[in-house]
């Protein structure tokens, strides 16, 4: 089977996983296009601080990195939601099965499969969205936590 086969037999919830995907990793590269790069990031920061006022620099730095932070909250809530959307469709999956056993009998196999099928395949479908938003958000935090470490340390060397 190739990948669309897959897409259809999993229904609505893989169209919903895979415009969740679309949107999160959207997110994901311009986020990793804006703070990855620390010295220029840290730099735009720097010249936006008072230095001289020593009472309010570290809320202000953390201000400005706090708004770099926007946008990823999105990816962790794709990467939370990701794997309940596909275990919805395990549930669904599982109770198609059980309606084709109700009104079938257990005499062929194939009468419930589909169901079966709908289930593993959105439960995959969810895992696979969720585990890179999971980690891409995780490593943006790591990102923005040594920036914030860094401007701090710059902050007082000015």
């Amino acid at each position: 089977m190739d990948l669309f086969t897959y897409i259809e037999k999993g229904g609505y919830i893989v169209y919903i996983l895979l415009s969740l995907n679309v949107i999160g990793f959207t997110l994901i590269i311009w986020k990793f296009l804006t703070i990855t790069n620390k010295d220029v990031v840290t730099k735009k920061i720097i010249t936006k601080l008072d230095i001289n006022n020593t009472n309010t620099l570290n809320t202000q730095i953390e201000y400005e990195v706090k708004k770099l932070e926007k946008g990823l909250t999105f990816i962790k809530n794709i990467a939370s939601i990701s794997p309940l959307l596909g275990l919805l469709g395990t549930v669904y999956g599982v109770l198609k099965s059980f309606e084709a056993i109700t009104s079938n009998g257990l005499g062929d196999p194939t009468i419930f499969s589909h169901g079966i099928s709908v289930a593993l395949i959105t439960t995959m479908a969810g895992l696979i969205v969720a585990i890179p938003h999971h980690l891409c958000y995780n490593y943006f935090i790591h990102v923005l936590d040594e920036l914030e470490l860094r401007v701090k340390k710059e902050a007082v060397k000015s």
